[in-house]
């Protein structure tokens, strides 16, 4: 893939566009025009642009991350409109801030919706769950940058990577050999209430079952940031290993606060729950000894040629900003956008039913040596989990534990009904 190739299916447009006022009028995908070049454009598309939205977390629980998802890809805008645009369009974002909070991704939706061809990003599985009715009625292609599986078998919601069940049954998989774990051992779990954390629940439960483990649940809320009371519940039951649906703050109090009671057995969380700037915490040296994430996508430090690309050119547009997941994250949903938009264009069909059909044409597109299937929407993209593990020598402080891979239970797992 030459680097014109890569800059072209990487880029996530996002010239960052905080708009000040809402808009009340919804726009009507039947509203099609046809360009000067012949092609047929929609919503949030002109003979000079296009425009796509973003609904994101920049002052909420996963900010860090929001930021640099923005920033991802905001990169890609610049990158692209410097080689042409998509379609001879520069490629601009509307962005809009929700905090994590439903209401606003509510309010947030319906001011950027209809002047989008697109969403490249919607931060959150619970907002993305309160708009998917409205995302069908506008029939607006999204990408949402949560991976509850409650989101797959919808037409216009596009998850990109491994569902958070999917990920918590590969995770069971890798502590069963890390751990050595055996029939009627218990595993604790500690989860967000809500979409993110009891979709993983669910996956961990099933794996469970088919190894005679058991699950020793604790919900908390994503206010709570002392897991003091969850680890000491989790070492009285015996626990021999731990997984983590949580975010951040609620990963590093619980890995610390194992270590200082001496519960040292290996922790598991998805990717939401680890941020570079832990490695700065007091938590450091537990994190880099227990932690282990799995994740859909590889780590900054994977040291492929199209990652090292990315990196280097991360870094040279945000030297002072850390290269954490949402970086990666961010980038891989800008090149689905960027595949779908430019296929669309080939099709002639710039409109949100061309731009969606282009995109579930897709049967094996390759992002970051990571190859996806969106042509069934009731279906995970991929299967497949990297292992990573904290360490403050790493580019992004991740580095590769094992290869993305798919294990049995997987595939035979039963995907909750959207």
């Amino acid at each position: 893939m030459n680097r014109n190739r890569l800059v072209r299916s990487a880029a996530a447009a996002t010239v960052l566009l905080l708009a000040a006022t809402a808009c009340s009028t919804k726009a009507d995908p039947s509203s099609d025009r046809v360009g000067k070049d012949g092609v047929a454009m929609g919503p949030g598309v002109t003979d000079s642009t296009i425009t796509v939205g973003a609904l994101t977390d920049l002052t909420g629980v996963y900010a860090s991350l929001g930021k640099s998802i923005v920033n991802a890809q905001q990169l890609w805008a610049e990158q692209t409109n410097r080689i042409g645009g998509i379609c001879g369009r520069k490629v601009e974002i509307k962005v809009k801030d929700h905090g994590y909070d439903v209401q606003k991704g509510v309010a947030a939706f319906a001011e950027v919706e209809p002047e989008s061809a697109m969403l490249t990003q919607v931060i959150g599985s619970p907002i993305v769950a309160a708009l998917k009715q409205d995302i069908a009625a506008r029939r607006i292609l999204t990408l949402p940058l949560g991976w509850s599986s409650s989101l797959l078998g919808q037409e216009y919601v596009q998850v990109v990577g491994p569902t958070y069940d999917i990920d918590m049954v590969n995770g069971v998989d890798f502590l069963t050999r890390k751990a050595g774990l055996a029939s009627g051992d218990r595993i604790g779990h500690v989860y967000f209430e809500g979409e993110y954390g009891e979709n993983a629940l669910a996956g961990a439960q099933y794996a469970a079952r088919q190894h005679g483990y058991e699950i020793v649940g604790q919900k908390i809320k994503a206010t709570d940031t002392d897991l003091g009371a969850q680890v000491t519940a989790l070492k009285q039951a015996g626990v021999k290993a731990i997984l983590i649906s949580a975010g951040p703050k609620q990963t590093a109090s619980l890995v610390g606060l194992a270590a200082a009671q001496g519960l040292l057995v290996p922790v598991v969380s998805s990717a939401p729950g680890f941020a570079p700037q832990l490695l700065d915490s007091a938590a450091a040296p537990a994190l880099e000894k227990l932690l282990y994430l799995t994740s859909g996508y590889p780590a900054a430090s994977a040291g492929t040629t199209r990652m090292r690309l990315l990196v280097q050119d991360y870094q040279a547009r945000y030297p002072d900003a850390p290269v954490d997941s949402g970086v990666i994250s961010g980038w891989v949903a800008a090149q689905v956008a960027a595949e779908s938009l430019s296929d669309a264009c080939a099709a002639k069909k710039l409109t949100r039913d061309g731009i969606s059909a282009a995109h579930r044409g897709q049967a094996a597109l390759n992002i970051l040596d990571v190859p996806f299937d969106f042509t069934d929407p009731a279906k995970p993209s991929t299967y497949a989990s990297f292992v990573l593990r904290p360490s403050k020598e790493a580019v992004g402080g991740l580095a590769v534990v094992e290869p993305a891979h798919e294990v049995a239970a997987s595939r035979s797992y039963p995907l909750p009904k959207s």
